[in-house]
C-alpha cells in the first residue's frame, strides 16, 4: 500500500509543479511579483502583511492578496483594513494552499495592473515546503515567541525560502531571544539568506524590508 501512496502523492506533486510553472511564467509576462508568505500560526504573519500593503499603496503602488485558512475569512477582513484588494481560500482541512487553488481565484478575480500579488499560506511550517503557489520569492516568517532553534527543526521549510522576516522583534528581551543564535541557524540551514528584524507593533524594519522587495521585484521583472 504504501508505494502506491508515494505514486499518488508524486503524481499530484508533478501536476501542481506543472501548473505553477504555467502561472509564474503568466504572472511575469503581465509585470506581477508574486511572493508566498510563510510561517508557523501566530508568527504575526498577517499583521505584517497588513503593514506591507498599507505602506505599499502609500508609496502608490498596486497590490492585492490572497490568504489561505483552514476556516473563516477572518485574516482577509483585517487585510482589507490596509485599503488592498483581498481574496480569502477556505481549505477545509487542508494544511497548505496549492496552485490550483490560487489560479482558480486568480482566474475569477478583476483587477487592474497590479505589481504585487501576495499570498498568505496556512499557518504550518511543514505543509506548505512542497506546494509551489508560482511565485517569484518565498518569505518564510519566524517570531521571537517560537524560539531561535525552529530552522533547524524545520529546515525543510526555511531552505525553500528567499528571505527570513524575523518578527515581533519589540518582545525579543521579554522572550530572552537570541538573536545571533537565530540568524547562525537560518545561515546553516540556508547560507546567505536574506534576514529581517520587523516589529508590527513599531514598524521596526518596515521600510527596509519594502525597499528592498521592491527592488526585488526590478530585478526579477528585468
Amino acid at each position: 500500500m504504501e508505494p502506491r501512496i508515494l505514486q499518488v502523492r508524486t503524481k499530484i506533486l508533478k501536476a501542481n509543479d506543472t501548473l505553477a510553472r504555467q502561472m509564474r511564467a503568466s504572472f511575469l509576462s503581465q509585470g506581477i511579483f508574486v511572493s508566498n508568505w510563510v510561517s508557523s500560526p501566530g508568527s504575526g504573519k498577517t499583521l505584517w502583511l497588513e503593514r506591507t500593503l498599507g505602506r505599499m499603496i502609500q508609496r502608490g503602488l498596486n497590490v492585492a492578496a490572497i490568504v489561505g485558512d483552514l476556516e473563516t475569512d477572518r485574516d482577509a477582513q483585517r487585510l482589507r483594513r490596509s485599503g488592498a484588494s483581498v481574496r480569502q481560500i477556505m481549505t477545509h482541512g487542508l494544511c497548505h494552499l496549492e496552485a490550483e487553488m490560487v489560479q482558480r481565484h486568480w482566474n475569477h478575480w478583476e483587477l487592474g495592473p497590479i505589481d504585487h500579488l501576495f499570498i498568505e499560506n496556512v499557518g504550518n511550517l511543514v505543509c506548505p515546503t512542497s506546494w509551489d503557489l508560482g511565485e517569484s520569492l518565498r518569505v518564510g516568517m519566524l517570531s521571537v515567541t517560537e524560539g531561535e532553534d525552529k530552522p533547524l527543526k524545520y529546515p525543510g521549510l526555511f531552505n525553500t525560502c528567499d528571505v527570513v522576516l524575523l518578527t515581533k522583534m519589540d518582545l525579543a528581551e521579554a522572550c530572552e531571544f537570541d538573536l545571533s543564535s537565530a540568524v547562525t541557524n537560518l545561515q546553516t540551514v540556508r547560507p546567505g539568506i536574506e534576514v529581517f528584524e520587523t516589529s508590527g507593533k513599531t514598524l521596526a524594519g518596515l521600510d527596509p524590508w519594502i525597499d528592498w522587495l521592491e527592488a526585488r521585484r526590478k530585478v526579477i521583472l528585468g
